[in-house]
């Protein structure tokens, strides 16, 4: 399953590699760091992708924290290496087998692609003093009801974990995290190319969410989860 990442099939079903919805994950680190006062001079990212996130941030955040990104393919590298400045450099490496250690460690929409998960969140957990994770929670009713979304997410994006909030909390904790605070994001109404029935559903997602926020995820779907760690 892990040589789509590397082989050129990801970049041909994801030409972009994702890069446009940068922005609305920028943004939410950004809120997770500012909202619990964390100190950073370092930050990292797992599977940086296209680099856009880190771009984005170190746009934003301070100038003296210097920002590195680390990526298993090469097509995604390459995408990187055009953003590069005094403050952001990335690596054409797993992160896993270098001997590196930084203040936070961006996970962001990567679980869910690995096989043995529990193995990289251990080794994850080594690299930095905090973890900031986002996750996709792929698995409502809805989507369990209309069963499609969830083989798309398969095929196009290859997903091949599907979360609930609390599965992937506990998997946190069972895998030797402390968890110092999460909230969802919105990725219904925040992320660009949304399907029709998805801008359907973005009015009924806001009315209800307003009334009870767990209800709303768990029956429609159309959030991701952004976790903060130690």
């Amino acid at each position: 399953m892990q040589n789509i990442y590397t082989d050129g099939t990801y970049l041909k079903n994801n030409h972009t590699w994702h890069q446009e919805d940068s922005p609305f994950k920028a943004n939410w680190i950004i809120k997770i760091i500012q909202k619990n006062s964390l100190n950073l001079s370092t930050i990292s990212e797992i599977g940086c992708g296209s680099g856009e996130i880190l771009k984005k941030l170190s746009d934003q955040l301070d100038k003296s924290i210097k920002f590195s990104g680390y990526e298993i393919s090469p097509q995604a590298f390459a995408l990187c290496e055009k953003k590069k400045n005094k403050n952001l450099n990335f690596f054409l490496k797993d992160l896993l087998k270098e001997d590196k250690f930084f203040d936070a460690l961006l996970v962001i929409d990567v679980i869910e692609h690995i096989e043995d998960y529990f193995n990289f969140l251990r080794q994850v957990k080594t690299k930095a003093k905090y973890k900031i994770f986002h996750i996709p929670l792929d698995l409502s009713i809805l989507n369990i009801l209309r069963v499609n979304p969830i083989k798309l997410k398969r095929k196009e994006v290859g997903h091949i974990h599907f979360f609930t909030k609390e599965i992937i909390l506990d998997s946190l904790r069972e895998s030797g995290f402390k968890i110092i605070d999460y909230f969802y994001t919105n990725v219904s109404s925040g992320l660009l190319n949304q399907s029709f029935k998805s801008k359907l559903l973005k009015f009924p997602r806001k009315f209800l969410y307003l009334i009870n926020k767990d209800f709303t995820v768990r029956v429609l779907g159309g959030y991701s989860l952004m976790v903060l760690a130690e």
